[in-house]
């Protein structure tokens, strides 16, 4: 997609005057949120914050990993009840459907108007307005292009700190450049954000490779406890409730587990499995060319990107592994089909 098509998705009117004319901007992102709806969420609050400094600006968001709290307005974010507060606009970033807004789907639901900017391939669009933009690598690649043209709210001056969450977003949904979704038009635009002085070496290193001596535990134990399947071609490994309790751990720190199952020699689709509750499982799924995990996370309720997508689901592991494989398995045999026609 090309720069220009951001612009012309919306009614740019309306967007603007969404903005303009909102005291109050609730600004929310998914559950569990990663670096990109981190990003996103805090880069969108600073700029709003520089351009407006009089509207009244909150950030709603689960408990964020302790690697981006170096990010400007982080302090803002709040997680408390919020079924009294209605807001003149709700703006939801990097969440494919209302339901992963979690506590905030409320705020959505209750605001005088709504606002969708997103690059999940499953959003289907809601909201007032919506931007979805599929080919583009994260939502802060969305968020950067449609600030900087400075014809929609605000004057599109980006600040330095603005620009260091977009830039922060962007490295983790690329996985530091390195995922498929890295295009030039991704590079071109963290090339664009490292001109505003970023510590680009700082960014990456210390929320994307840095892991702390929990992190390496839980990681260490995922590897050893992974199993292969499908001939080879698939992997998968799960942490359990009892697992976080022995490493006094959480579920962000399973953060690079499933990245690390996926560059295992000869597999095309790598799994990962945590227990959020007893029988509930927060299920992540990465792939290469041959398997659209995004299909098969939508078939559970979930969604995501063709190479990268996840879903909640219920029941023994056992049988969400096998019927999560199968589904693989079918994607799988169908493309080695086709190799085979070629």
């Amino acid at each position: 997609m090309n720069r220009t098509s951001y612009v012309t998705m919306l009614n740019e009117r309306t967007f603007s005057n969404c903005v303009e004319s909102a005291n109050t901007i609730a600004i929310s992102g998914h559950i569990r949120p990663d670096g990109d709806c981190v990003g996103s969420c805090l880069g969108l609050c600073t700029y709003l914050l520089d351009q407006y400094p009089d509207k009244q600006v909150d950030v709603y968001l689960d408990e964020i990993p302790a690697e981006f709290l170096f990010l400007k307005n982080s302090d803002r974010i709040r997680q408390e009840n919020v079924d009294q507060i209605r807001y003149d606009l709700c703006i939801s970033l990097d969440c494919s459907d209302l339901e992963r807004l979690n506590r905030a789907n409320v705020i959505f639901k209750e605001a005088i108007h709504t606002v969708n900017i997103d690059h999940h391939i499953t959003n289907e669009g809601f909201g007032d307005v919506s931007v979805v933009c599929p080919e583009s690598s994260a939502t802060c690649e969305v968020l950067y292009h449609l600030l900087k043209q400075g014809q929609l709210f605000g004057n599109g001056e980006i600040s330095f700190e603005c620009a260091e969450a977009l830039y922060t977003g962007i490295v983790h949904d690329t996985g530091v450049f390195k995922h498929s979704n890295t295009t030039l038009e991704a590079m071109t635009t963290a090339g664009e954000l490292i001109e505003y002085g970023l510590n680009t070496e700082k960014i990456i290193n210390d929320t994307f490779f840095k892991k702390t001596y929990i992190q390496n535990q839980i990681l260490g134990k995922a590897l050893l406890e992974s199993m292969m399947i499908l001939d080879g071609r698939m992997i998968f490994s799960v942490v359990y409730q009892k697992d976080f309790r022995l490493f006094e751990a959480t579920p962000a720190d399973t953060n690079g587990v499933i990245d690390q199952l996926r560059i295992t020699d000869g597999v095309h689709v790598a799994m990962f499995l945590y227990e959020t509750e007893t029988g509930d499982f927060k299920v992540s799924l990465r792939s290469d060319e041959y398997v659209d995990v995004s299909v098969i996370a939508k078939e559970f309720g979930g969604g995501g990107h063709i190479r990268a997508a996840g879903c909640t689901t219920h029941g023994q592991m056992r049988d969400i592994v096998t019927n999560i494989a199968g589904r693989v398995e079918d994607q799988l045999d169908a493309a080695m089909d086709e190799i085979d026609l070629q």
